[in-house]
């Protein structure tokens, strides 16, 4: 737990869900909100604009000025994913439902955090920020091969490789051993606004309540003891 205030800038990569705002709030304890740039990257998936409104709720509650929205296109070209491909549907009421290429969800966007964390190192290297803040989250996720702390760990040693040799930026991931449900105790032990997040794969007026992110927030909550504070059309029971 961080007690006293670190006064260096750092990177936030803020997608509007609720780890990265729980990330947010822990980096905001450390560093203070003045010192935290906010990074948000669309990628074409379905929820993108609710997501980018969550974001910038989120980097208002905090008071963060410093902002960069960017735009990854190319994953919808790409394709492989069910947040990105509208011929690729997203799974209902099954947490995990593997995709076409052996166990891994349908709902993983190929590589999607190199990506994110690339722009983010950028950013960090070009503004003289010392952290990147990230939340992944291994044990209680979806079983995304990009959450794992092995990736993260090649990830640093990547970015002493392939930054100016003064440059010294760590990649922090403070949520990526704790269940879902611990990460929401934190929040509310922190006050993030959890009410601003947004989690649904598919929908951005009310959560579906049946996609593989409702499923696993939806039973956070309630492994929480803590009301889930936005909108669903109808919660469902995942299959076994």
């Amino acid at each position: 737990m961080f007690m006293d205030k670190i006064h260096t800038q750092a990177v936030v990569l803020l997608s509007g869900g609720m780890d990265s705002c729980v990330t947010t709030a822990i980096a905001s304890e450390r560093h203070g909100a003045g010192s935290i740039a906010a990074l948000h990257a669309g990628y074409g998936q379905r929820t993108q604009e609710r997501e980018r409104r969550a974001f910038e709720e989120v980097a208002d509650f905090y008071g963060i000025r410093e902002r960069l929205v960017v735009q990854l296109d190319h994953f919808r070209a790409i394709g492989g994913s069910a947040l990105t491909d509208r011929k690729i549907a997203v799974p209902q009421g099954e947490l995990g439902a593997a995709g076409p290429h052996g166990n891994i969800p349908v709902t993983y966007v190929p590589f999607r955090n190199a990506h994110f964390l690339s722009v983010a190192v950028s950013w960090a290297e070009a503004i003289g920020a010392q952290a990147v803040y990230i939340g992944a989250v291994a044990e209680d996720s979806s079983g995304y091969p990009d959450c794992r702390p092995e990736y993260y760990q090649a990830f640093r040693k990547l970015v002493r490789a392939g930054t100016r040799p003064e440059t010294s930026i760590e990649i922090v991931t403070p949520v990526i051993t704790l269940k879902k449900s611990e990460i929401i105790r934190r929040g509310v032990e922190l006050g993030a606004p959890l009410h601003l997040t947004w989690s649904c794969y598919q929908s951005e007026d009310a959560a579906c309540g049946a996609c593989d992110s409702c499923l696993l927030r939806l039973r956070a909550f309630a492994e929480a003891g803590v009301p889930d504070p936005i909108p669903y059309r109808r919660t469902v029971a995942a299959k076994p």
